[in-house]
């Protein structure tokens, strides 16, 4: 039996109501690279991930998306950055996890669509 065929999520589709104001989100708020536009499709990149925003076919794929993690090396810094772009947080960064010494930090905001998403940062935390 082989395993491991899957390497890595490539891309990431998310439904959208709005596509010219989501891409104006992703490209301008979260400063994201887009690649390129057709149609009723945005591509973006975001670190060997292809986000792809899209105005659904069907009624039926017209709901909110999954929860995409973002990581970030500050999450403190990146929340305050980000804030002053205007994306409108629901939280404000908190910790959620300690393995170790590695404490896991995150904070959720809104897209335009109404999806959820996180900043998620990994750091070490002082010795005890």
């Amino acid at each position: 039996m082989q395993t491991n065929l899957i390497q890595k999520v490539g891309q990431i589709g998310i439904p959208v109501k709005n596509l010219e104001k989501a891409v104006h989100f992703y490209k301008e708020q979260l400063g994201l690279p887009l690649l390129f536009q057709t149609g009723n499709m945005a591509f973006f990149e975001c670190n060997g991930l292809r986000l792809m925003l899209s105005l659904p076919e069907k009624e039926q794929f017209a709901h909110a998306s999954s929860v995409l993690y973002f990581h970030v090396d500050d999450i403190q810094t990146a929340f305050e950055e980000f804030k002053n772009r205007g994306v409108p947080f629901i939280d404000e960064p908190h910790l959620v996890a300690k393995m170790g010494q590695t404490e896991t930090w995150m904070t959720f905001f809104k897209d335009t669509e109404e999806n959820t998403h996180a900043f998620v940062s990994e750091v070490q935390g002082e010795a005890v």
